[in-house]
């Protein structure tokens, strides 16, 4: 896929002055939006995604469209288990309603930013050394062994990390989160951090570990540089209003985690297989390919994500649902 300097300048501006509109004009006053506000976004930001592929389609053809809805579909649901955590790291800290559109926000930002240094990475090392799909293969079948071992999410499974428990230590916290700045000054003229800061830190850090995830994740469906970015923005516009468009729906999903794992795990053993195809390592086969390694198509992976989120969402569902029923039946005896 040949991508001009102007492609990139135009697509690039054009997806700043979409997320400027979302971060500047209707992120500027926090509050909580309602269903109407949140679902007409997201459907806007969908609909943004959609037509982007279809226009990949008439410029570059369905090989290159399939690509780039197979990653942004992948990553969308990355990012949806991203928004999990954040709703665990704000109920954790106990974010005041009104604040958590804010801290949304600053962490779409964060994800943004480290998705893009962690593209830039990954395409100059895939662009020198093929060998590179060995390592993010067996980093993501390690990775959905993980979420399999982890099973459901669930609010204990949030570790402070080493510079939360610094933070908290060493710096001075206010015990108010006050009007959302990330410090204030008391009567008596002594500076303290609000527990925003704190927030801030939790989501940072949890937004890195998502990227690690989510770069190899996108680099097995495809290699070109301008639809993994492109996949990775899309996914995270509109993240903010699916967070409370979803609102308990997220804590439904109980088998998420097993969807993922299974994507993740069919993408590392695709990268393993690719690996091998292109193989130039000289201590294995002498550097020379595995011709008989065979090579998924992208409808394939297309097919396989799509059904096992399908799947993955509906078991979750039916699952939350008796189990409500029995809770409701107890309750009852």
């Amino acid at each position: 896929m040949n991508v001009s300097a102007w492609v990139w300048g135009i697509t690039l501006v054009a997806l700043i002055a979409v997320l400027a509109v979302d971060l500047l004009i209707i992120g500027r006053r926090p509050h909580e939006p309602s269903m109407k506000e949140a679902g007409t976004w997201v459907g806007f930001y969908v609909g943004l995604a959609l037509l982007f592929g279809v226009g990949v389609w008439v410029t570059a053809g369905g090989q290159y469209a399939g690509e780039f809805y197979t990653g942004w579909l992948t990553e969308y649901s990355l990012s949806v288990d991203n928004l999990f955590v954040f709703v665990i790291i704000m109920a954790r800290f106990a974010v005041p309603r009104h604040l958590q559109q804010k801290v949304l926000l600053i962490g779409i930002v964060l994800a943004l930013v480290m998705r893009g240094a962690f593209i830039a990475a990954g395409a100059a090392l895939i662009s020198q050394f093929s060998w590179v799909f060995y390592i993010f293969g067996a980093f993501l079948v390690y990775t959905a062994i993980t979420l399999v071992k982890n099973g459901e999410n669930d609010e204990d499974d949030f570790k402070e990390n080493l510079l939360i428990r610094w933070a908290k230590r060493a710096l001075p916290i206010s015990p108010s989160f006050g009007d959302g700045r990330f410090s204030v000054v008391t009567e008596t003229g002594k500076r303290l951090f609000t527990p925003m800061l704190i927030v801030m830190i939790a989501i940072g850090t949890t937004d890195l570990i998502f990227a690690l995830d989510s770069i190899p994740a996108i680099f097995g469906i495809t290699k070109e540089p301008y639809l993994v970015f492109t996949a990775n923005v899309f996914a995270l516009m509109g993240l903010r209003q699916l967070f409370f468009l979803l609102g308990g729906l997220l804590q439904r999903l109980v088998y998420l985690n097993i969807g993922l794992a299974v994507v993740l795990a069919f993408i590392g053993v695709k990268l393993f297989l690719e690996a091998l195809h292109t193989n130039s390592l000289s201590f294995i086969n002498g550097g020379h390919g595995f011709h008989w390694a065979p090579e998924i198509p992208i409808w394939l992976s297309l097919l396989v994500i799509l059904g096992t989120l399908a799947i993955a969402t509906v078991a979750s569902l039916v699952k939350s649902s008796r189990d409500r029923k029995k809770e409701l039946t107890n309750s009852s005896h």
